[in-house]
């Protein structure tokens, strides 16, 4: 379970990064509303708790329960619809009395480490279709689970995560063409049959069909994009060094309670008014860091399910800041998915630092191979 490591090989970077990333996000939150402050201190200091811990287990010694933590991860999702705490016309938390929980954030790191742990069993297998249709029964059963919530953008998300995955391990480009010449048609032919007023959409919300409406057509509603719209005016109005944090301007948007629920998933937007330009820069940079160290230590690691890992959180991290941040700027429809480390959200932090956890006992390990073969020239020598 845990190993004999060196102090010289921690990769203090990518920790300080998130730890920078994270107290970045508290502040921000802080000015958007100061009465979740002290919640989200508390996730940081845990995550970081939590981040150090998984450090120092072995990944592969987590790896061997790949069936238990799956089963684990569909009972979390089971339980959602008949325990679950609802909110907005979704069940998508488990009062635990101490805390709640979102399994449905859970669920993306869970699949990440079952993906790559069933990958690197039948990496032979990887373009055989039966195998494919195997593993796309075992991975559609969560992702079903989180639908039904109905959380379709989480759906979505963990999908995009997977798919990379799945790619990464070495997916034929020709599988993938195929796949697209009949999804592509599918997907078109749904945007056209929900583009339908009168047709009836039984895989949809009636929200989450608006939102895709609102976004396709803003000019016949304006309301369904109205929180959309102030963000963006509101990062405009943020210029090159915005209004200050806690700013009391009159003509701040936030202030004048235009954009409602900022502290999570449109806390970029109180960056982009308050510390401008510079701020949404920063906030980019830190995050874009971030995945680029996943990436170097998928690149150097000679482990195959590491490898998947490391690129499974470089796309989650990557991919949910680019679709959070398109939303807010009204480049895509809205969707309720957080900033990574920036939004408030304590099983979205905990679940964050989880990932990078276990991402830097992955690069611990490519170091403890090195300082073992240098050892092993030299004695032999």
């Amino acid at each position: 379970m845990f190993k004999k490591y060196k102090l010289r090989s921690y990769n203090f970077r990518l920790a300080i990064l998130v730890i920078v990333a994270s107290l970045y996000g508290i502040v921000v939150i802080n000015s958007a509303d100061s009465s979740y402050t002290l919640k989200q201190c508390v996730g940081l200091a845990l995550g970081v708790v939590i981040m150090l811990v998984l450090s120092f287990v072995d990944y592969t010694w987590i790896l061997k329960y790949y069936w238990i933590i799956y089963i684990i991860n569909i009972l979390f999702l089971a339980a959602v619809p008949l325990i679950g705490k609802g909110s907005h016309g979704a069940k998508r938390w488990i009062n635990l009395k101490v805390f709640q929980i979102q399994p449905s954030e859970l669920s993306k790191i869970l699949m990440i480490l079952v993906t790559a742990k069933i990958l690197s069993m039948y990496k032979d297998k990887i373009n055989d279709w039966k195998f494919l249709c195997i593993l796309a029964v075992v991975l559609a059963i969560p992702l079903a689970l989180v639908v039904i919530e109905p959380d379709l953008s989480t759906t979505i998300m963990t999908f995009i995560i997977l798919f990379f995955v799945v790619f990464c391990a070495g997916l034929s480009y020709k599988i993938i063409g195929l796949v697209c010449v009949i999804v592509v048609p599918i997907l078109v032919g749904g945007f056209i049959y929900i583009s339908n007023p009168d047709n009836k959409v039984f895989f949809l919300q009636e929200y989450q069909r608006e939102r895709i409406m609102d976004f396709l057509y803003p000019d016949e509603n304006d309301d369904g994009i109205y929180q959309q719209k102030m963000s963006e005016t509101a990062i405009g109005s943020g210029r090159l060094k915005g209004k200050g944090l806690d700013t009391d301007d009159p003509a701040s948007l936030k202030n004048a309670n235009y954009i409602p629920e900022a502290q999570t998933d449109f806390i970029f937007t109180i960056i982009g008014e308050e510390l401008g330009f510079i701020g949404c820069i920063s906030a980019i940079l830190l995050l874009f860091w971030i995945v680029i160290e996943c990436i170097i230590i998928a690149i150097r690691t000679k482990d195959f399910a590491g490898r998947l890992i490391c690129c499974g959180v470089a796309v989650y991290i990557g991919v949910q800041s680019f679709i959070n941040i398109g939303v807010v700027t009204r480049i895509l429809p809205n969707t309720g998915l957080p900033l990574p480390f920036f939004s408030y959200g304590l099983t979205s932090l905990l679940v964050l630092f989880i990932s990078i956890g276990i991402v830097m006992n992955i690069n611990l390990q490519i170091k403890s191979e090195k300082d073992d073969d240098i050892f092993a020239k030299d004695f032999r020598g």
